[in-house]
């Protein structure tokens, strides 16, 4: 940002309405991400022009394109703002008394394991409390932590980078689910036999652990059905011969007339994960929201 002498001039809320800006790239949605109306959003934006004299976002085709200057103060940006988080949040958390909101991205699954208990526990212990959740891909799970834009994500991960922390919630054996009139394989040469459902939030993303199995064994399946949806699956195999394998805890609220057996080859269990980065390691209030979820998913 261009120097400036005087800190007192400066309404450090204007820099939570640029992230905001930079992050939505549309006036009217970074007015309700914060938030504010859109005559007050317009107004900020005003200043910020003139705080930092440069006109910081064009007009385009359904939002606002940042200028090369506001690209270069995204990363910076919230970076400080993080830092300013922390400074606030103090050595001394205070769940019931706490005003904060956490942002945290979870799949579906993710979603229906986690947020049952959790908010029965935020409601109970920490009103004030506020949830944003938000779903990416695994890389985009990773990305988002890295730049300040997640608190936490929630799902299986593979390989991260050296500033990401991790640390395992629960482990999640498989289960096999089949329309219950065509029954679930019992054997490893009727489960080939059969089309499968997919689960998979994008067209490059595997289901790794069952196909890995399947592949160290020399086999792999026939998917005729791929899907971004857990909650959706199982409802998809009544009526068919299709076989859905996944996490055992996705079943627990299965339809009626779906029938569940184990999977019939062998298959590592996944590890069900929380990641943030390492400089929200000072957050007591993050922190205190990560020994919650370990407590009630462990």
């Amino acid at each position: 940002m261009q120097p400036t002498n005087n800190l007192r001039a400066i309404d450090l809320n204007l820099l939570v309405v640029l992230d905001a800006l930079l992050h939505e790239r549309h006036l009217t949605r970074a007015a309700a991400r914060l938030p504010m109306s859109q005559p007050a959003m317009s107004h900020a934006l005003a200043r910020l022009r003139l705080l930092l004299g440069d006109p910081l976002f064009h007009r385009a085709r359904g939002g606002l394109r940042p200028t090369p200057y506001a690209l270069a103060l995204e990363a910076p940006l919230r970076e400080v703002l993080a830092q300013v988080r922390r400074l606030l949040a103090g050595a001394v958390f205070e769940p019931a008394a706490s005003r904060r909101a956490f942002r945290l991205a979870m799949s579906d699954y993710g979603a229906s394991v986690t947020l049952p208990p959790l908010m029965r526990r935020l409601r109970r212990e920490a009103p004030g409390i506020d949830l944003e959740i938000s779903y990416a891909s695994r890389g985009g799970m990773i990305a988002g932590v890295a730049d300040g834009q997640l608190d936490l994500a929630l799902s299986v991960f593979g390989e991260t980078p050296a500033d990401i922390r991790r640390a395992v919630l629960f482990h999640e054996g498989f289960v096999c689910a089949a329309d219950a009139g065509r029954g679930v394989p019992a054997t490893l040469e009727d489960y080939l036999a059969r089309p499968h459902v997919l689960v998979a939030a994008s067209q490059d993303q595997r289901a790794a652990e069952v196909d890995a199995a399947l592949a160290r064994l020399g086999h792999a399946r026939r998917v005729a059905l791929r899907l971004p949806h857990w909650t959706a699956a199982p409802a998809a195999l009544a009526g068919t011969d299709l076989v859905l394998t996944v996490a055992r805890r996705t079943l627990d609220l299965a339809p009626p007339g779906v029938a569940v057996a184990p999977v019939p080859f062998p298959i590592e269990p996944l590890a069900f994960e929380m990641i943030w980065h390492e400089r929200a390691d000072g957050d007591a209030g993050l922190g205190w929201l990560r020994g919650l979820l370990s407590q009630m998913l462990a």
